[in-house]
């Protein structure tokens, strides 16, 4: 990864359709400033998630894309409780079809005294949007109602996607798992039937640096419960015989690390994988991850290896006392939940499996260990390795020249998007991409996230160049 560069204009091929975009980005702000204003978060904020989906809903069905009017759309329950938008224009006779995805759920805002200005309110600051969402994943949406509009705006009374067919799927519960949607997916694979899926749920390496995601790590959480004693007891009276769970707790947890290295350490999991594309410097790294001066990354292996293409322990919280208020007493019971991300080519149910075997030979004082497994999401590679794929080769030509550049680059992502998994597993001819509008700047899932608006306008740049092109 490299620092970004100044933006360049786009390739003179896509002149007259960048003309068409930027005279979208007024409406684009005003999109994203009514999605940004409900606090969508799914399962904490029904009445926002009702209001921000009728907002989708009705966007979707505004469009002025022959094909695409109100009665165009749909709004599906899922079996999680959230509601998925879907659009479909139907392709012509001996035309593909291109899905188009995007969510509007949202992570919660935190602390608002964290944040600079309103979660709920876009804000203009140094020349990026602020609020919840302004990135992931609204700020995405909005690239495909702006890509859209744009080719509207080119094709006059025509049809100016010359007979494409286009599904739209926004989804209401990506933040917390998306089982919904996968769900959905299985039962009705005919929802998000396409030739080309364009996961629009990413982001660049840096603001101006056109990026693909080429492989997601999935996931298999175990929660860890030690018992020692029936209930706490004085820490002076009873303190260096009685068993302390907590202690007993913080050992375990640390058998998942090497002190020296900082490599998780898991025994009977591959550490060995390799990772072939963009290089993720130190320097770079940090300055994304926000590390402290002096603090020392893991030395196992480079980092791109170390967050795209190996396993990793993380862990999430922990049940104990807080310092606050604690009393003087040995505790009986602690809990912690352990995040396992799991690269492409490994089981995330075998590797969940040689989680817990690790943990359950880890019992200090033969205390009672109890290790739970959550739901696993299976971890993505968008093309097989060895393989060539056009839509990406499109896809790349197509960012290349919205961003003037010379090359994309390619990237392995840490998060997971299960919904990769289902729709592969749903059409496994169907070729799935993905890439957005997030950048290390926009500090998504954290206060004060943003976005550039040059990336809505780039990105949405992209993918009207693509569908263009797409035969």
């Amino acid at each position: 990864m490299a620092d970004s560069p100044s933006f360049t204009d786009p390739h003179p091929d896509l002149s007259a359709l960048a003309a068409a975009v930027a005279t979208q980005m007024d409406c684009a702000r005003s999109d994203l400033s009514d999605l940004v204003a409900f606090p969508s978060v799914h399962d904490a904020e029904p009445q926002a998630c009702a209001q921000a989906r009728d907002l989708v809903r009705d966007l979707l069905g505004e469009l002025p894309v022959p094909g695409l009017g109100p009665e165009s759309v749909q709004v599906i329950e899922t079996s999680d409780g959230s509601h998925a938008v879907f659009a479909h224009r139907p392709a012509a006779p001996g035309r593909p079809t291109v899905l188009l995805y995007s969510h509007y759920d949202v992570q919660p805002s935190g602390d608002p005294a964290a944040w600079t200005s309103s979660p709920w309110e876009l804000t203009e600051r140094d020349g990026r949007w602020y609020g919840r969402g302004a990135a992931d994943c609204k700020g995405n949406l909005v690239v495909h109602l702006t890509a859209l509009r744009a080719l509207a705006e080119l094709g006059d009374d025509a049809d100016p996607l010359d007979g494409l067919g286009i599904r739209l799927v926004v989804e209401g519960s990506e933040e917390t798992g998306g089982g919904g949607l996968d769900d959905l997916v299985a039962e009705r694979p005919d929802l998000v039937a396409a030739d080309a899926i364009l996961i629009v749920d990413s982001g660049n390496v840096a603001v101006g640096t056109p990026t693909l995601t080429t492989s997601l790590r999935g996931i298999a959480n175990v929660v860890v419960t030690v018992d020692t004693m029936e209930a706490g007891v004085h820490s002076g009276q009873f303190g260096g015989a009685a068993p302390d769970a907590l202690a007993a707790l913080i050992s375990i947890l640390a058998s998942l690390r090497d002190t020296d290295t900082g490599a998780t350490t898991v025994d009977g999991l591959d550490f060995t994988g390799q990772w072939d594309g963009e290089a993720y410097p130190e320097e770079t790294f940090r300055r994304d991850a926000g590390v402290l001066d002096g603090v020392e990354l893991s030395t196992a292996a480079p980092v791109a290896e170390l967050v795209w293409s190996r396993p990793t322990a993380t862990v999430l919280g922990i049940d104990c006392p807080p310092v606050e208020g604690a009393i003087a007493a040995v505790q009986p019971r602690a809990r912690a939940l352990v995040n396992l991300r799991v690269p492409p080519g490994m089981d995330p149910e075998a590797a969940q499996r040689t989680l817990v075997e690790h943990i359950e030979k880890r019992r200090p004082w033969n205390a009672r260990v109890t290790v739970e497994p959550e739901a696993v999401g299976h971890p993505f590679r968008a093309v097989p390795a060895g393989q060539s794929d056009p839509v990406h080769e499109l896809l790349s030509e197509s960012l290349a020249q919205a961003y003037g550049a010379d090359e994309v680059a390619q990237i392995g992502s840490g998060g997971s998007i299960p919904l990769c998994t289902a729709l592969r597993r749903a059409h496994p001819e169907a070729s799935i991409a993905l890439f957005g509008v997030e950048d290390p700047a926009a500090a998504i899932h954290s206060p004060d996230e943003s976005v550039d608006p040059r990336e809505i306008e780039r990105i949405a740049l992209a993918e009207a160049a693509f569908l263009q092109r797409y035969r």
